[in-house]
């Protein structure tokens, strides 16, 4: 579904010394299955997840999404992808704070509001919310509570391809590892991408991609190194 080729991105151009968030990096990911990213603070793992989300754009290089590469397509078909096929979960909930746990679950769903509501409610207490909760708005909601309800909303539209930036990063173990079971389960037919410092969560990934200073340092599948 996704290639990368000599993707590269640099910040600060206009300086002397140039950061290099991306370098050369080729890669080609499944179709579908969960894939970790993982990397310390600053290595490249967020610039990565906004680069195949065309949330930015490389510096240098190629993004094959589907045969077709995403630096030759239009702003609007770009918006269009991340509305319908792509589904984000981000480090900071961005929910609306005077709408419910619920509503802020169905604020994008394309589908008629009765279903998209039990489709919300069946989501949200899959991940660990009590039905009690449901009409809490964000201000009444714990930090890992407002996160759950982000996933649910990514999950809402049934994208083909789910980005979560660190989304166990303010759950506790317990939690942690109900929300990467349902993220599991959701990537048996879609391509889930978790990035994240934490090894722990992404053990049983499919794949596992490890990048350090901007570079892919090491790849396994399934336990085995590539």
């Amino acid at each position: 579904m996704f290639t990368l080729k000599d993707a590269t991105m640099i910040y600060d151009m206009d300086k002397e010394e140039k950061v290099y968030a991306m370098k050369s990096m080729n890669i080609t990911f499944p179709d579908t299955g969960l894939v970790g990213i993982i990397g310390p603070s600053g290595s490249g793992k967020s610039t990565l997840m906004y680069v195949l989300s065309t949330l930015k754009k490389l510096t240098s290089g190629q993004v094959v999404y589907n045969g077709k590469s995403l630096s030759g397509i239009s702003e609007s078909e770009k918006q269009r992808l991340r509305r319908t096929e792509f589904g984000f979960v981000f480090q900071r909930h961005y929910l609306i704070n005077y709408m419910t746990a619920i509503e802020n679950a169905t604020v994008a769903a394309t589908i008629p509001p009765k279903a998209a509501r039990a489709k919300a409610e069946n989501l949200l207490q899959e991940i660990g919310l009590k039905k009690s909760e449901l009409t809490h708005k964000p201000g009444k909601l714990s930090g890992g509570q407002r996160q759950r309800v982000a996933i649910a909303r990514a999950m809402m539209n049934d994208p083909k391809v789910l980005f979560a930036d660190e989304p166990t990063a303010s759950l506790d173990h317990e939690n942690a590892f109900l929300v990467m079971g349902k993220l599991k389960e959701y990537a048996k037919d879609r391509l889930v991408f978790v990035i994240t410092h934490d090894t722990t969560i992404v053990q049983d990934a499919d794949m596992i991609v490890k990048i350090w200073d901007g570079s892919i340092s090491e790849v396994e599948k399934k336990g085995e190194r590539v």
